[in-house]
């Protein structure tokens, strides 16, 4: 029990990072009724975005509180290109298609981002160093890095910015009217296409924020980074309740926590001693899912998506 805080503070953490990822998934789907499973890898475009900015363009020894900045523009135009890029070539020409053909054309989109990443830049092909902030704080009980602080404030920022456009702007609004009846929105003079591109556009940037956050607390980034935590995302989306944009970033938080607190202690529990660890943080990550959806399929805070005809 005396780790409880900071196993605690480790789950927000790490679900903080799921929530901004989960919120690509749940806008995108709340609006054209699309899983991108592309988007786990527009993450790993922006960590690599990210990358560039820092090794190839700033010069040697920038301090950090120069570079994260730059970083996240860099790693944000990068995502957000390839994001709207998607939308534009891959997923509108389909927009009448059965559901499947998105769907697989999101799968194919998603391996092809992958191999593009692996096989023409630079050193994609194994793990790759990216600078870190390791110094610690210790608040009571807890310590966090400088990058658990990066990544609780760009979370608080980015999920208060987005209930004010959502709620206060008029394209908000129409983002609003759109998810509820396209066709209606359309009439009442909405461009439609527009708003979806808007949506495509901030998951992206989010999914950058994320990215950077990854990369500056675990000191790493890979080609194939974008799977697992797009999956994990796509799991808190479908956990809070997807479609709802509190319920990306609820669901986000939920997961984290029994993810970490499951890795913790399952293996403490008489009879579960194989089943704790690391190595079995995804699997309980997924037996919570399937929980939720069998008592909840609506998910915690239940799906805004108005049925379709």
């Amino acid at each position: 029990m005396n780790t409880l805080p900071q196993q605690l503070a480790n789950g927000l953490l790490l679900g903080s990072m799921y929530g901004l990822i989960a919120i690509g998934y749940t806008m995108v789907y709340g609006i054209v009724q699309l899983i991108n499973f592309a988007h786990g890898e527009i993450f790993m475009t922006g960590a690599f975005g990210a990358f560039t900015v820092y090794f190839y363009i700033l010069p040697d020894g920038t301090a950090m509180s120069v570079a994260i900045p730059l970083m996240l523009i860099g790693g944000g135009l990068v995502a957000v290109l390839i994001a709207v890029g998607a939308e534009r070539f891959a997923y509108r020409p389909l927009r009448g298609a059965p559901r499947l053909a998105p769907l697989i054309t999101a799968i194919g989109l998603s391996l092809a981002l992958q191999e593009v990443v692996r096989n023409f830049y630079p050193g994609a092909d194994r793990a790759i160093a990216f600078p870190g902030l390791d110094a610690t704080h210790d608040i009571g009980s807890i310590t966090i890095k400088d990058a658990d602080i990066f990544l609780i404030l760009a979370a608080i920022i980015c999920m208060a910015a987005l209930a004010f456009f959502v709620r206060k702007s008029r394209t908000g609004r129409a983002m609003q009217a759109t998810a509820q009846d396209p066709d209606t929105a359309q009439l009442m003079g909405i461009d439609t296409n527009r708003i979806i591109v808007i949506a495509f556009a901030i998951g992206g940037f989010f999914a950058a924020v994320a990215a950077l956050a990854y990369g500056l607390k675990y000191g790493n980034i890979d080609y194939r980074m974008g799977f697992l935590m797009g999956l994990k995302a796509f799991t808190a989306a479908v956990l809070g309740g997807i479609g709802n944009i509190y319920g990306a970033m609820l669901g986000g938080l939920v997961l984290g926590v029994a993810e970490t607190l499951a890795s913790a202690y399952i293996d403490e529990i008489p009879g579960m001693q194989q089943l704790g660890g690391q190595s079995w943080a995804n699997v309980w990550a997924f037996c919570l899912l399937i929980l939720v959806l069998l008592v909840r399929p609506q998910g915690l805070l239940g799906e805004r998506v108005a049925d379709r005809a």
